[in-house]
């Protein structure tokens, strides 16, 4: 298995990629770049809407356009760069918080998490938001007891979904009901052992954190390694299947898109990285690609 560079024009921090399959488009964002790109990877052309903050993630919706996850809330884009409808005001204080890794359930409600930016205690949170029938945001408290959300994602039975705090190297999982949108039975997935003191960039040593993360038709949990320099595909059983070494030391999320689902996409960071490290890995913060032999599950759309 071999990446490929998609979009060679890096993102100082890219994140929330996904597949549209309807436009044959791929989505991410650049967080501290105000931005959401798209490209047509057929043609090699990227666009790019600036947004007024930082975008933590991005969903397509079944309506047409995007649910975009702002630093002050969530908002709808009916087409792209138009008009910015705000569903849900952000209920933190925008200055020590924002919204970071979401996406779509199966059932078209949006999820986002938070971070906490000084990171100094467990103050980020996981929320549902749920649209559907036309009816006025529900916004539910999913989750909390974190201080960086990250790797959202779902079982292919809809029985499962697991949710990661980078900070604390863990990525948790509970019992979900699609129908009630009810989790349960809280539990670790996968723990990873902490940075070492001392620990340097390139050192070894240290395997890196969890961030983003995609989940094939099997029901494995790939999920990319900040500062790790590599993807892990992991069983149900969290079980190491694979251990895929990255063109960047920051990988950030993976997703799967083509029309087999068997491309694996995966957006990186660049972003307040040491010079040395950018030096070694000059392609970090680049959309990379690779085949895979298991289809990844689609994107789920936004509906409303």
């Amino acid at each position: 298995m071999q990446w490929q560079t998609v979009v060679g024009q890096p993102s100082e921090l890219g994140e929330s990629p996904f597949w549209h399959p309807d436009e044959q488009m791929l989505y991410w964002v650049d967080i501290p770049g105000r931005k959401i790109h798209r490209c047509n990877v057929f043609m090699g052309t990227v666009e790019s809407w600036a947004m007024h903050t930082e975008p933590g993630c991005i969903a397509p919706a079944r309506g047409g356009g995007l649910v975009v996850a702002l630093r002050d809330g969530i908002y709808r884009a009916r087409d792209w760069g138009g008009q910015m409808t705000q569903l849900i005001v952000a209920g933190y204080d925008t200055a020590t918080t924002r919204f970071n890794d979401g996406k779509c359930d199966t059932q078209g409600r949006f999820w986002a998490g938070s971070m906490y930016e000084p990171r100094d205690k467990a103050a980020a949170q996981l929320f549902s938001m749920d649209c559907r029938d036309g009816q006025a945001p529900a916004f539910e408290l999913k989750a909390d007891n974190a201080t960086i959300a990250n790797g959202l994602a779902w079982s292919p039975d809809n029985r499962t979904v697991y949710w990661t705090d980078t900070t604390a190297h863990v990525i948790r999982a509970w019992d979900w009901d699609a129908a009630t949108n009810a989790m349960q039975h809280g539990r670790v997935f996968k723990q990873f052992p902490p940075k070492p003191p001392g620990w340097q960039p390139g050192a070894p040593g240290y395997g890196g954190r969890p961030d983003g993360a995609a989940v094939d038709v099997e029901g494995n949990y790939y999920v990319a390694m900040f500062e790790g320099g590599r993807v892990l595909k992991l069983s149900p059983d969290g079980e190491v299947l694979a251990d895929i070494a990255t063109p960047a030391l920051c990988p950030t999320m993976p997703c799967f898109g083509g029309d087999d689902l068997k491309t694996l996409y995966l957006t990186t960071a660049r972003h307040g990285r040491p010079a040395a490290e950018l030096e070694a890995m000059p392609q970090s913060g680049c959309v990379f690609s690779m085949r895979v032999d298991v289809p990844g599950l689609p994107v789920n759309f936004f509906v409303d």
